[in-house]
């Protein structure tokens, strides 16, 4: 078969799935005006959009697995959410997500652009974390994974760049609780896992320190021993959801705090020393999470927003798919997870994650900000979302070039 044929025909797989999600989405329970408020929230803070209509569906991708599909796709997506987003750029966590994407995506398309606008947005606010006065938490130093790859990539290396996340860094480890007066573990959510980690273990290949590692496994253990399902190999979002039940009866495992997880170790495993006596921890976590997570995966290759109760929340979510996608791509990528039995999953996930893909390219079905399974329109898109995707679709093509 010719490639435009095959294109053809990925094309026509992909259309007649997205109508199928399209039409199942509007089938999917409203937001509770609870939800509601909070989307609003979100949409003045200008975190991203939910329209009524946002349009059609993209008919001129594939999802084929190829360096020119994954690229046209990552491009797409990239250049909409830029234009949308860029004249509200922050320091909060929802955009240091989208700031990790478009990194990712300038390394993976060989293209400085999105690395420049990333270089521009680190000066405005010159290489500072969020809440820099008082005592930030993994969300508020989120960014400086940005920061950190912007130092590292550079030729002669600018010692303000990362000056600000070493006095933040330096502030908070000694502390054994999240501050003075409060009770909590530093990183007593499993959101957390990805927002910090990757800042240490990148602050130690700046400097070399090695306290950045010493810290950051200490801490991480804390949160698995708080938060760990050693049955379901999934985290509690935190600990008060440990006694929770869902509608059906079962654990609530949220799907975006999963992948949060996943992405956090493959993000974690890249900067930290090989030699590293935890090293295999972190492995086998991936390797148990990612055994689970696609025991979960539905066979349109999707994820549910409540992962074990896909009958209250039967839309498609996809800001934890897209989490999803990276730390497996990666798994495969590094020969820690066996590619043999992932790359189905992961091609279905990617297909499915395309069904939710607007001609524009906006990326559809992002659920809201929170801490648990919630309802959203099929148009939902922001920006943590939209970076996860973009970090997912970087390692299919560092996967897609080793063929």
């Amino acid at each position: 078969m010719k490639t435009s044929s095959l294109f053809r025909a990925g094309v026509a797989s992909l259309t007649l799935a997205a109508v199928s999600i399209s039409a199942h989405a509007q089938q999917s329970p409203k937001p509770t005006p609870e939800m509601q408020a909070i989307i609003d929230k979100d949409n003045g803070r200008h975190f991203g959009t939910s329209p009524e209509v946002a349009g059609p569906l993209a008919k001129d991708i594939s999802p084929a697995l190829t360096p020119a599909a994954i690229d046209k796709v990552m491009r797409k997506v990239a250049d909409w959410q830029l234009n949308e987003s860029q004249p509200y750029f922050d320091k909060i966590w929802t955009w240091s997500v989208l700031y990790s994407g478009f990194m990712a995506a300038s390394d993976s398309l060989g293209d400085p652009k999105y690395r420049n606008v990333m270089a521009e947005m680190s000066e405005k606010f010159e290489y500072q974390p969020r809440n820099p006065d008082k005592l930030p938490n993994a969300d508020d130093i989120s960014i400086a994974q940005t920061y950190a790859e912007l130092y590292l990539a550079g030729g002669k290396k600018d010692a303000k760049i990362i000056t600000p996340t070493i006095h933040t860094l330096d502030t908070v480890m000694p502390l054994e609780t999240l501050r003075p007066g409060d009770p909590r573990i530093p990183w007593w959510w499993c959101d957390a896992l990805f927002m910090a980690p990757a800042v240490y273990t990148r602050m130690y290949a700046a400097t070399g320190d090695h306290k950045y590692i010493d810290y950051m496994n200490a801490q991480w253990q804390r949160t698995y021993d708080l938060l760990w399902d050693k049955d379901e190999h999934l985290y509690a979002r935190d600990a008060s959801y440990i006694p929770k039940r869902g509608p059906n009866g079962k654990k609530i495992f949220w799907s975006r705090g999963e992948g949060w997880v996943m992405a956090g170790l493959a993000r974690t495993l890249q900067f930290l020393p090989k030699d590293d006596p935890r090293r295999p921890f972190y492995v086998q976590q991936l390797k148990d999470m990612a055994e689970r997570v696609a025991q979960l995966q539905d066979k349109d290759g999707q994820w549910h927003a409540s992962l074990l109760d896909a009958e209250h929340f039967p839309a498609a979510e996809t800001s934890g798919a897209s989490l999803f996608v990276y730390g497996m791509a990666y798994g495969v990528n590094e020969g820690i997870l066996d590619k043999t039995k992932y790359m189905p999953v992961i091609k279905k996930a990617w297909a499915g994650l395309l069904t939710n893909l607007y001609a524009d390219g906006r990326l559809g079905n992002i659920q809201q900000t929170g801490a648990e399974p919630a309802y959203y329109r099929p148009s939902a898109s922001y920006t943590y979302g939209v970076g996860g995707f973009l970090m997912a679709g970087s390692e299919l093509k560092r996967m897609a070039k080793k063929k």
